[in-house]
């Protein structure tokens, strides 16, 4: 019989935009005892995941509960819960999540209309407004934090403009949850799909969603077409009467959080201990604290590539604060730096996708990962290999440079 070694991971410094370190007092609540998922004692603990996001995606709606599954099962659940086929959906696109969000849905049956922007940059709220009153869609689907790019886009003024349209908004809050404001409430965001593996630092394997009443409304419709009760307008053989997936179904998961606890599935018991504590983390640290922490430490980051001659890459009045794009210089092969900084220092960021790939890399300072050791040593790192790959740098500036940022000063010995 084969025989197998010990699980033994090495450890790595992770700067990426995700996944990202896990804070180790997550990795502790882990590894508790599994409680049965209507034991009282757990039940009380869905209660509390629910209150604490609520306060993380700053609403006061009802619905505020984890899908389980990677952050790509809460888009589908949102999206396959409130797309009928034939429905007119805009989804615009300014990165690659921007095209998977248009992808499910057409996989939905959704007359798909999409507006592009250029990579790097993000949309005048005016432009979507503009495309929402020509194209007339019933949904309008976009992405918060687009890390393909490393931009953010502002979302105030398309939820206020879809609200006085009667449009229903769903957002990828995938990548800013709990390191950038997401103000669910405020920007009158009807629907708001996170994930744990970013700026709250647990592994991936959940996703939190928060939707408000506009939604429950249309999956409950959809609901009540299920049991044979047809809305007016709809004919007894309309293949849009269904909620397609049992496992993504909303109107089941809802009961299933609800006080009632309907059973739906077995609850992933540990990952909820883990979401639990990450959401603790981030109320104790204090949402406010939590974002400017994230702003230092990006700036500290931006300060030292920057000293080092590098350029980035993106503009930057719509730079996303937990992701910093840089252009790969050239001549210089990224993969082979990539390779180099996790062989020689345990180091790993990332590289781009589509019309990015290798030109630039892309360096997340996130939960748990966004510390000032982890900068100060990816910037150290990036020093001494740069030169060995042909790149010409300006060398010893960059950590001095970051640690400027922080607010320290150079001391000189007598």
């Amino acid at each position: 019989m084969k025989k197998y070694s010990d699980l033994s991971p090495s450890p790595r410094i992770i700067m990426t935009p995700g996944p990202v370190e896990v804070d180790p007092r997550v990795l502790r609540a882990l590894s508790y005892p599994i409680l049965g998922q209507f034991d009282p004692e757990f039940t009380a603990l869905m209660n509390e995941t629910m209150e604490m996001l609520r306060d993380v995606f700053r609403t006061s709606n009802r619905w505020a509960y984890p899908v389980d599954g990677t952050s790509r099962s809460g888009l589908e659940a949102v999206l396959t819960g409130l797309i009928e086929p034939g429905d007119r959906v805009l989804v615009p696109i300014f990165g690659r999540f921007g095209y998977l969000l248009a992808e499910i849905a057409e996989r939905c049956g959704a007359d798909v209309a999409t507006i592009e922007q250029e990579w790097g940059t993000v949309f005048d709220p005016n432009d979507v407004i503009a495309a929402i009153d020509r194209l007339q869609p019933s949904l309008v689907a976009i992405v918060h934090g687009e890390t393909s790019t490393g931009r953010l886009q502002p979302l105030a003024d398309i939820g206020r403009a879809c609200r006085e349209r009667d449009i229903l908004l769903v957002v990828d809050a995938v990548a800013t949850i709990g390191g950038v404001p997401v103000e669910t409430d405020a920007w009158q965001l009807d629907a708001v799909v996170g994930g744990t593996q970013k700026c709250l630092s647990v592994p991936s394997g959940m996703s939190p969603i928060t939707y408000n009443d506009r939604v429950e409304a249309r999956l409950l419709r959809r609901k009540r077409i299920e049991k044979g009760i047809r809305p007016e307008g709809y004919a007894d053989d309309d293949p849009s009467a269904f909620i397609r997936s049992n496992y993504l179904d909303l109107t089941q998961l809802q009961e299933y959080w609800s006080p009632r606890r309907l059973n739906h599935h077995t609850e992933a018991t540990a990952m909820l201990y883990g979401l639990r504590e990450g959401l603790r983390l981030a109320l104790e640290e204090g949402l406010d604290e939590r974002f400017a922490r994230h702003r230092l430490h990006e700036r500290a980051l931006v300060a030292g590539l920057l000293a080092m001659g590098l350029e980035l890459y993106g503009d930057e009045s719509c730079k996303m604060p937990v992701v910093t794009c840089v252009c790969i210089p050239a001549g210089v092969d990224g993969e082979a730096v990539r390779s180099r900084l996790l062989a020689d220092f345990g180091i790993e960021i990332a590289s781009s996708f589509g019309p990015l790939k290798g030109r630039i890399w892309r360096i997340g300072t996130m939960g748990y990962s966004c510390r000032k050791s982890n900068v100060l040593l990816t910037l150290a790192a990036l020093e001494a290999v740069l030169p060995l790959h042909g790149a010409s740098i300006r060398t010893g500036a960059a950590v001095r440079t970051a640690l400027g940022a922080y607010g320290e000063t150079t001391v000189h010995s007598a």
